[in-house]
């Protein structure tokens, strides 16, 4: 059976590769990022000085396979105090996860707890266990800390680039993801926010060299839109040089999507989802073998991946 270790953030990867990769038979484990601080999650970590709950607990609903009772009260809110940018209330996960660190004051237990709770087909697994926040240090010195503002700038002027990302304070990646990386067949990175998502997966001290240092694949799965505050202008180029930078190593497959939807269904979503720019540029790709195009979108509405389009070129590296 292909060991398969996902990287990535809260929403995109949970939707478009795990819920769907859970299907077939193979080994997968995810890591997360752990700096969020926005909305729930943050107030957690501010009240209760917890690890980050708001990204894990996605991914091991999304491998879940428990009964639907437990997934409907994983994904219940309770109350509608605002923590500011709109979010309101506590979901009942951030408070499970939450309460048992503070707790117990081991989140290995925690872990072990929350997996058996939901069923969890694989593992879902933190990039570090030690609390820490991610920096975008921007094109003009600026300095922004925190996730939540390099996701959705508040404070800060979106039309600036980010030069670099880094943690503080540093922290040491978590051991037992040094060893999936080791004996993965292959590695996928994203889709998601690349430096408020992906990225931050990269920077725990360790993680990057045991990735440089794997026989395993690295496949990047390329966002279908850029984003202002992160990837305005970015092509799949631009994108690709940017995950290298921070693995430190070449990906040996990049999967980018190549159907570019009619102007009024773009403009259409962007009202959903005004942050999202444009379709990612893909124009001089040069090397066919590494670069794989598809048309990865739904058929209509939202300009989404579909997941088992996704999950099929995946497929098929494994395969390789």
């Amino acid at each position: 059976m292909k060991k398969i270790v996902c990287f990535g953030g809260g929403n995109a990867i949970p939707k478009v590769v795990l819920s769907e990769l859970k299907k077939y038979p193979v080994e997968i484990t995810s890591v997360t990022s752990m700096v969020d601080n926005g909305g729930s999650t943050g107030q957690l970590r501010k009240d209760f000085n917890v690890l980050p709950p708001g990204d894990i607990r996605r991914h091991l609903l999304a491998l879940s396979e428990a009964p639907e009772w437990k997934k409907e009260l994983w994904n219940f809110r309770f109350g509608h105090e605002e923590f500011g940018g709109g979010h309101k209330g506590h979901k009942f996960s951030n408070i499970f996860i939450g309460g048992l660190e503070y707790i117990t004051k081991d989140y290995e237990k925690v872990l072990d707890i929350v997996h058996k709770f939901l069923d969890v087909r694989g593992r879902c697994l933190p990039a570090t266990i030690e609390k820490t926040q991610v920096i975008a240090i921007l094109e003009n010195s600026t300095k922004i800390i925190g996730e939540d503002e390099i996701d959705v700038p508040k404070k800060h002027s979106p039309n600036l680039k980010i030069k670099d990302v880094y943690l503080k304070p540093g922290a040491k990646a978590y051991p037992k993801v040094l060893e999936e990386i080791k004996e993965a067949g292959i590695l996928i990175f994203g889709p998601g926010d690349i430096y408020s998502s992906i990225i931050p997966c990269f920077l725990p001290e360790g993680m990057k060299e045991a990735i440089q240092k794997t026989k395993a694949k690295k496949v990047f799965i390329c966002p279908a839109m850029t984003k202002l505050g992160e990837t305005q202008n970015f092509s799949v180029l631009d994108y690709t040089k940017e995950i290298e930078k921070y693995i430190g190593c070449e990906l040996n497959f990049v999967i980018f999507n190549k159907s570019v939807p009619e102007k009024e269904r773009i403009e259409e979503y962007r009202k959903e989802e005004p942050q999202l720019i444009e379709i990612t540029k893909f124009d001089n790709l040069e090397n066919k073998n590494k670069f794989i195009g598809k048309n990865l979108l739904v058929e209509e509405g939202p300009i989404i991946y579909n997941p088992k389009k996704v999950v099929e070129e995946i497929l098929k590296l494994c395969k390789q």
